[in-house]
């Protein structure tokens, strides 16, 4: 007669724990480059929404000279009503900057209350432009970060 052998099926305790260790690491790692991608993405939000600000904003200096004080004097919707998902505001300020507002309810808490400031630079027949951010840098999107 042959002995009684057990056959031992499933997992043991110790590998069980190895495998939840694992997962509890990669979750540590993950979820905060995942919220700050999406935050990115919100902000990016406003850099595009921006875009036909810019355009009114360099037709306005090809024609005057001088760049727009205001969202009226550039022939743009009142600040309020350049809005997005994100983004509460695209409003003109002096010397042709461009400021973006984020305080819609979508926004993520930790842009309540930052803004992005777009300066132009005439580069004598085309705009460049500059970026500063009341937001943290590593929300920003790469053309926007100081080094």
């Amino acid at each position: 007669m042959r002995p009684f052998h057990r056959r031992q099926t499933g997992f043991t305790l110790i590998e069980l724990m190895i495998v939840v260790a694992i997962i509890a690491i990669l979750a540590a790692i993950a979820v905060p480059q995942y919220q700050d991608y999406m935050i990115r993405t919100q902000v990016s939000e406003g850099l595009e929404t921006v875009a036909g600000a810019k355009t009114a904003i360099w037709e306005f200096r090809t024609n005057r000279g001088y760049f727009p004080k205001s969202n009226e004097s550039a022939g743009l919707p009142s600040a309020t009503s350049i809005a997005g998902k994100y983004v509460s505001s695209i409003k003109l300020l002096e010397t042709g900057k461009v400021e973006i507002a984020y305080e819609q309810g979508d926004a993520n808490d930790n842009l309540h209350g930052k803004t992005v400031v777009l300066s132009p630079i005439d580069n004598g027949g085309s705009i460049g432009w500059t970026c500063s951010s009341s937001a943290a840098n590593r929300y920003l999107p790469a053309t926007c970060r100081s080094n």
